[in-house]
């Protein structure tokens, strides 16, 4: 068995990724230890951590995260749309080296005006396996 590639602290996002559907936060080992996120799974909590991770939210990394959140209140148009797509291409370029990102999307919500459909697909590096990533993100200014 190879050592694991990529490690991090197993804690899935709360409101983005349940992982194998338990309780989000940190998770135990069955040992009593913190349990490890390995490889792709580390990977994938990474990309979903930056995404989520406002600029100014780490102390000692106020650069790091991605700048959705200054679409909370854009109205939910093609405009609003290539800006997610240029804020979660420009934190993955220069956050997450482990992956080459092949495809990033967003689109209005068909159901819901004021939701903005994220898609992402990328290529762990170290493994060459594929992932995808899907975020809704709720927006106040609706459509005009």
């Amino acid at each position: 068995m190879s050592a694991p590639r990529s490690r991090a602290w197993c804690f899935p996002h709360p409101d983005l990724d349940a992982g194998d559907g338990g309780p989000p936060g940190l998770r135990l080992s069955a040992s009593g230890g913190i349990a490890l996120a390995r490889d792709e799974a580390a990977v994938r909590q990474g990309v979903l951590l930056l995404l989520s991770t406002v600029p100014g939210e780490r102390v000692m990394r106020p650069d790091y995260g991605c700048e959705l959140y200054r679409l909370a209140f854009a109205p939910n148009d093609d405009t609003t749309a290539g800006l997610a797509i240029h804020y979660v291409r420009r934190a993955l370029e220069r956050w997450e080296p482990r992956i080459d990102r092949l495809h990033v999307e967003a689109w209005r919500d068909a159901d819901d005006a004021r939701r903005l459909d994220l898609f992402l697909e990328y290529r762990v590096r170290a493994t060459q396996r594929p992932d995808r990533v899907s975020l809704g993100l709720h927006l106040a200014g609706g459509t005009l």
